[in-house]
């Protein structure tokens, strides 16, 4: 069953659904967007972080520049859509918040959705009315946390043509977890948490803000090898002053590509945060501008476009580098230490 629910104003063009997720009496909601400007040319389908951000009241502003693109913006179950960026979480939502469980629900959320609720999803107006008309292109993006998912989503998403990463390493969460303790010189805590993991306490007791259950999630969960193997090419958009991220994790999983036989293509944003901001730019909508570069011309493959370096005077050029099967945008300067 898939409903419409009800909320706050939606800013125009945009609708919010309610998804069934895959245990009994669980669901999800969504926020959907036609595309701001025909015709429309390729879908994005966000998951979104590890935190509570209710999207309604943002969506429209955080997405502007994804122009041609279709939208579903996924909601974790128990996430109320009305609260904002960086909402508390509620004790309810922790009791139940898991990886596992969270990419089951995404995975039952996303079939039901594509089935009884998407626009649909042809090049243009009048393909619409066309038997046969070829299907958008569909990129799957990850916000953080979100691209953890990525892996286990993907195969289940018809016409995808690519995997986006924004401010997530690709390592599995256990290894960027104990590299963020290390950088910030919190490995006594850090191995207070691997201990509490293993030992024989119940699921729900929660240290460090979640529960025993999603750190144990958390600490068996793959990532960097699924990505390594995943057919599909992978975006990886970051920026080299992530607050939540260490530099030593980007280039970890950077140094691991050269297992990937799919195409990956790294954008650094120099000076960047978390959320890609910077004093020179707004990384987020300077993305979304290279993937309507993209998706001109989608059959030239993902990370086969020429992203143009962000135009301020602070950056400097970017150069492709060519590493076996790896393409590589970075800018041309030298790694910080």
């Amino acid at each position: 069953m898939v409903g419409t629910a009800v909320a706050g104003v939606l800013p125009e063009g945009w609708q919010l659904v309610t998804l069934p997720g895959a245990r009994a009496g669980s669901w999800l909601q969504a926020l959907s967007r036609a595309a701001r400007v025909e015709p429309a040319r390729y879908r994005v389908i966000v998951v979104p972080g590890s935190g509570c951000t209710g999207w309604l009241p943002v969506a429209d502003r955080y997405f502007a520049g994804l122009l041609h693109a279709q939208l579903l913006v996924l909601h974790k179950p128990r996430v109320d859509v009305d609260a904002g960026l960086a909402a508390p979480c509620s004790p309810d939502f922790i009791q139940n918040d898991a990886l596992a469980s969270w990419s089951q629900d995404a995975q039952a959320a996303l079939q039901a959705y594509d089935t009884n609720s998407a626009p649909p999803r042809t090049a243009t107006p009048a393909a619409n009315t066309r038997t046969g008309a070829p299907a958008l292109p569909q990129l799957l993006l990850g916000i953080s946390e979100g691209a953890e998912l990525l892996p286990a989503l993907a195969a289940s998403i018809p016409d995808l043509v690519g995997l986006v990463m924004v401010s997530a390493s690709g390592l599995d969460p256990r290894e960027a977890g104990e590299l963020q303790a290390q950088r910030l010189g919190q490995q006594s805590a850090w191995q207070a948490l691997a201990q509490a993991q293993a030992s024989s306490l119940d699921d729900h007791n929660v240290v460090q803000g979640r529960t025993l259950g999603y750190w144990r999630d958390l600490w068996q969960w793959p990532v960097t090898q699924p990505l390594l193997q995943a057919r599909w090419p992978l975006l990886r958009v970051w920026g080299d002053a992530d607050e939540a991220v260490p530099l030593a994790a980007y280039q970890r999983f950077l140094s691991e590509q050269s297992a990937r036989w799919s195409p990956f293509c790294d954008l650094r944003l120099p000076k960047a945060n978390h959320g890609l901001q910077s004093p020179a730019l707004d990384g987020l909508q300077w993305l979304w501008a290279q993937l309507e570069i993209w998706a001109r011309h989608p059959d030239q493959g993902l990370c086969d476009t020429s992203f143009h370096p962000p135009a301020t005077p602070q950056a400097e050029p970017k150069r492709a580098v060519t590493h076996q099967n790896t393409h590589l945008l970075a800018p041309a300067r030298p790694e910080k230490r």
